[in-house]
């Protein structure tokens, strides 16, 4: 069982920056995948970025491209979101998730459905204004 806590959210101005961490409770394994998601108030959880953790690949939503960079230092088991160049419409619930990655490749972390993250935080709340 992997627990997972998210830390770093917060409110921010509309261009400001924020770095959500998220701690695991095991060491990270080469087949699994580490991600965040986000729920915006009245929408559906959606994919921010991923990283698979056996070749460092990422994979990243269209709409945070060039201004999020997901990262994984193994030695602290903990999983980063640096968000720059922040947006009203990124408010959200933001959560770090973990899944076993079956086939051993990079594309399985971006495009899995949600349903194979077993492994969810709580979540962290970002609140961006304009």
């Amino acid at each position: 069982q992997v627990q997972l806590v998210e830390s770093g959210g917060g409110s921010v101005q509309a261009g400001g920056s924020l770095r959500l961490s998220c701690a695991a409770s095991t060491s990270a394994v080469s087949n699994y995948c580490t991600g965040w998601f986000r729920q915006p108030p009245g929408k559906e959880r959606e994919r921010v970025a991923t990283i698979y953790i056996g070749n460092g690949a990422s994979y990243y939503a269209n709409s945070v491209k060039g201004r999020f960079t997901i990262s994984q230092d193994n030695a602290k088991n903990t999983m980063y979101l640096q968000m720059n160049s922040l947006k009203p419409e990124d408010t959200a619930m933001y959560y770090c998730a973990a899944a076993l990655n079956p086939y051993a490749r990079a594309w399985y972390c971006g495009t899995s459905g949600q349903n194979e993250w077993l492994y969810w935080g709580q979540g962290t709340q970002v609140t961006v204004s304009s």
